[in-house]
């Protein structure tokens, strides 16, 4: 059911697949301001690991939920659940189209879907505790330890993306619930909004050959100095944001423990898998509309979320 002045746009997808650039656009179209759905452009200083839209790409139009936070500091789904979902009501008052645009599935979930975070608090000490863990066993080792406490979890996530898995255990730790149970049944997909869900595909091997070369570009444009810079202000691997895929790579060369060829090689092969990962979480979702790029020129795809919009 429409539900006047409730409209919200998502706009999905893999890495590298384009979605700055086509969510400024659709903006501008529909007179929007853009949230960012992404777990590393949170951070502050994270400008080139995390391909973070600078202010000319903006074009003038308003970003939220970047550069919120210091990079030395933890941030759940939870917090940014608190932060945007304000900023969406504010941007709908004052009769524009919010935008969420971005590849990270749960930050999107948080804001459009019955999902309730507030019981999970965190805890510090435990997720250090899980993180020295993983750096003397591997990945792997504290995976399973969601087999037995929350096997949807331990199924659903995979073991390199280290962060979801610690916040799954923590969950565990500090409400007795499994994490999954936040995301049961049906109801999840119930919203305030009415949501407009779009994500953007395309050939696999052509989006791999994009993500490998957006690697080579960051690399060109400093990507190493922006590592050492960092940790000269006291980062180490020890830091939520250094475990995003690009610093901990270059910071695991700082330590010596790898080259630098082999830390960039592990960025790329780091970042396919990732974008593996992002098109199995959106086509678990019944409201996704996938918009193939091979299929359908920029222009298409534009006039085709536009025309969704305004049929309301």
């Amino acid at each position: 059911m429409i539900k006047k002045n409730k409209d919200i746009l998502v706009l999905a997808g893999p890495t590298a697949i384009g979605k700055t650039e086509l969510s400024i656009r659709l903006a501008k179209k529909l007179n929007g301001e853009i949230i960012s759905a992404d777990s590393m452009q949170i951070y502050k200083s994270l400008d080139i690991g995390s391909a973070k839209v600078t202010r000319e790409e903006m074009q003038d139009i308003p970003h939220h939920m970047i550069d919120i936070i210091d990079p030395d500091i933890p941030f759940t789904v939870a917090e940014y659940k608190n932060i945007a979902a304000p900023i969406i009501k504010d941007i709908i008052s004052r009769g524009k189209l919010p935008i969420i645009a971005g590849g990270t599935g749960l930050y999107i979930n948080s804001l459009t879907c019955n999902m309730d975070f507030t019981e999970a608090k965190t805890d510090i000490n435990y997720r250090n505790e899980l993180n020295s863990l993983a750096s003397l066993k591997g990945n792997e080792y504290v995976h399973s330890l969601l087999a037995t406490i929350d096997p949807i979890s331990y199924k659903n996530i995979h073991y390199n993306n280290l962060k979801r898995v610690i916040r799954a255990l923590e969950v565990y730790k500090l409400t007795g619930k499994p994490y999954s149970s936040y995301n049961a049944g049906e109801k999840i997909y119930n919203s305030d909004y009415n949501v407009h869900y779009f994500v953007l595909d395309m050939n696999r091997d052509e989006l791999y050959n994009r993500i490998n070369h957006r690697v080579d570009i960051m690399m060109s444009n400093g990507l190493l100095n922006e590592c050492i810079l960092l940790k000269s202000n006291g980062l180490n691997l020890n830091n939520q944001s250094i475990q995003g895929i690009g610093y901990k790579e270059i910071f695991t060369y700082l330590e010596k423990k790898i080259s630098l060829d082999d830390a960039v090689e592990l960025i790329k092969k780091g970042s396919r898998n990732y974008a593996k990962r992002q098109l199995t979480w959106f086509r678990r979702d019944p409201r996704a509309i996938f918009l193939n790029k091979d299929m359908l020129t920029l222009d298409q795809i534009e006039n085709k979320i536009i025309n969704d919009i305004k049929s309301i």
